[in-house]
């Protein structure tokens, strides 16, 4: 029998305390899955465009302002507002939730004359921030490829794996870049939409040092960084010559520092806030109910996140390296349960988040693997018996405060369903930015748990995760038939083929349990109804989105 999959409906009457005690006991069915709404309504009657107004709206404080030195999402949201790449991926209210379509940014267009050469042609005209020592110049091709140079040999870019198949990159003319591949690698294009892809000029490297400080954050992209305020916001303004005729329509954003979830909520009720003070610019949907009815006037959109949560361990070490433990671990977890009592959306969910569905499969499809998804503590029992461990045994579980409160809940959950079955796993509680660096990168003992895997394509998720000796492998996992799986899907060209083996990875990743994927979460975002051609869609780019959108105050 496959899980349950879950829909996107509140449960009315229920308090979210009483709702996790239920989880922690039992686990009650209490949400269920609807598809979302037309994105025709999400922003197609938003009329001509209108220039001015300042655009306020939750943001993240980042650990430092160099992306090739972080895979911390605060430093990529952030940095979205200022930088621009190769390509991007489409955004506006016309864009469904969960579909990433590929379009050029500083590229003009691209051409692939055989199966390992990328040549892409640049816009001509696009300016730098004219702030020193850039002074406002024109972009080159020399620009893109010191870029990617320093992508590729900067030492402490968690990233590097990204590019693994790229041998060189090549100037050909003033507009024109030529990358050149050890192998073919059909997902190129979009990899290089991520925002660590953001190109850089080499003199601001030069004479910063690296890129870490706010006064080196100097792009192409829609708007200048004026202010930094640690831990308080970043004020951006309009970018005068940015390249897309019209943006930024805004004049500037303030990107607001809010932690707090109760403070976020009052300045969104007070209209001191333009969007959702949630991630995704959303609305906690145990605060949704009460904010429909006192404030009905607002937009509101639900969809499946992109992101999987999860737990992960140390799989090359005991007792983590025996299946039998990493079956148990999964059949201890009612992720059922976690959805109902803390998020009240969300969808059981394998590697790639099922708020992806082109390249998710759902549970019932995962063949042998999809039983590990099933709550079942007393198979969970005879599992760690027959590994050895009739009594359980003790363990360490890590995670982080910066994903807020709901997150601790989910996580005293986990704590609580391993506990059932005779896993003793003492709770670790890291700063953001500690965890990020460390247990993230797989420098931890035990157990984490935490959202760890973003998806817009499945190619660099499952890469990152499963490729031996990378940064991005958090669980240490080296798996040679899953080495050998990736190798064969990053050069398939056919997208059905494509898609059957990336599918044949997800249920053989099911069969394995390296990762214990546990569920997607149900996101509701709102907007002020001023608020106009704009909607969430699930990249970092909330750049790209700012500078689309336009304020009808």
């Amino acid at each position: 029998m496959a899980p349950r999959q879950a829909h996107l409906r509140t449960v009315p009457g229920v308090s979210r305390r009483d709702l996790l005690k239920a989880g922690l006991a039992a686990g009650a069915t209490l949400s269920t899955w609807s598809p979302p709404g037309s994105p025709a309504l999400w922003g197609a009657e938003a009329g001509q465009p209108k220039r001015g107004g300042i655009l306020r709206v939750r943001g993240y404080d980042p650990p430092h302002f160099d992306h090739h030195l972080t895979l911390n999402p605060k430093a990529f949201t952030t940095l979205s507002f200022v930088y621009s790449r190769l390509m991007r991926h489409k955004l506006g209210p016309g864009v469904q939730p969960g579909t990433f379509t590929v379009e050029p940014d500083l590229a003009e267009r691209w051409e692939v004359p055989d199966d390992t050469t990328y040549v892409f042609s640049l816009r001509k005209g696009v300016k730098w921030h004219n702030k020193p020592p850039v002074n406002g110049r024109e972009l080159v091709a020399e620009d893109v490829k010191f870029t990617y140079d320093r992508f590729l040999m900067e030492k402490g870019n968690p990233l590097r794996f990204a590019l693994d198949p790229v041998d060189r990159i090549e100037v050909v003319d003033r507009y024109t870049v030529k990358f050149v591949l050890k192998e073919p690698f059909v997902w190129l294009v979009y990899t290089l939409t991520s925002i660590s892809m953001s190109i850089i000029a080499p003199e601001v490297v030069q004479h910063f040092g690296d890129l870490k400080k706010p006064e080196a954050v100097i792009g192409t992209g829609p708007f200048l960084l004026e202010r930094y305020d640690p831990n308080v916001k970043t004020v951006f303004t309009r970018n005068p010559d940015y390249f897309r005729p019209g943006q930024p329509y805004v004049d500037g954003v303030e990107w607001l520092v809010l932690e707090d979830d109760s403070t976020g909520l009052a300045m969104y009720r007070t209209g001191q806030l333009d969007c959702g003070p949630w991630h995704w610019w959303g609305v906690r949907q145990e605060d949704l109910d009460s904010l429909k009815k006192s404030h009905p006037q607002l937009i509101y959109q639900d969809f499946l996140s992109n992101v999987t949560n999860g737990v992960y361990m140390r799989t090359d070490q005991p007792p983590f390296n025996d299946v039998r433990v990493r079956r148990a671990i999964s059949h201890a977890i009612d992720r059922q349960a976690i959805i109902d009592a803390v998020f009240l959306k969300g969808e059981p969910t394998p590697a790639i988040s099922r708020g992806v569905p082109a390249w998710s499969p759902r549970i019932d499809e995962l063949g042998a693997g999809a039983k590990y998804y099933q709550h079942d503590p007393q198979e969970a029992r005879r599992l760690l018996a027959e590994a050895g461990f009739p009594k359980g045994f003790k363990t360490q579980l890590t995670t982080t405060n910066g994903f807020g409160a709901s997150h601790i809940d989910a996580t005293q959950l986990v704590q609580a369903h391993l506990k059932e079955v005779g896993i003793e796993a003492e709770l670790k509680l890291q700063e953001f930015g500690a965890y990020m660096a460390t247990t993230f990168v797989g420098k931890f003992e035990g157990l984490a748990y935490a959202p760890f895997s973003m998806a817009m394509e499945p190619h660099n998720t499952l890469y990152g995760m499963y490729m031996p000796d990378q940064p991005r492998n958090s669980g240490h996992v080296n798996d040679p038939k899953i080495t050998v799986m990736l190798r064969e899907e990053m050069r398939t060209k056919d997208l059905e083929a494509r898609k059957q083996l990336i599918f044949d990875i997800q249920r053989y990743a099911a069969e394995q349990q390296y990762y214990v994927y546990l569920y997607c979460v149900g996101i509701t975002s709102s907007w002020q109804p001023y608020v106009k051609n704009f909607a969430p869609n699930l990249t970092f780019d909330y750049g790209g989105r700012a500078a689309a959108l336009w304020l009808e105050r």
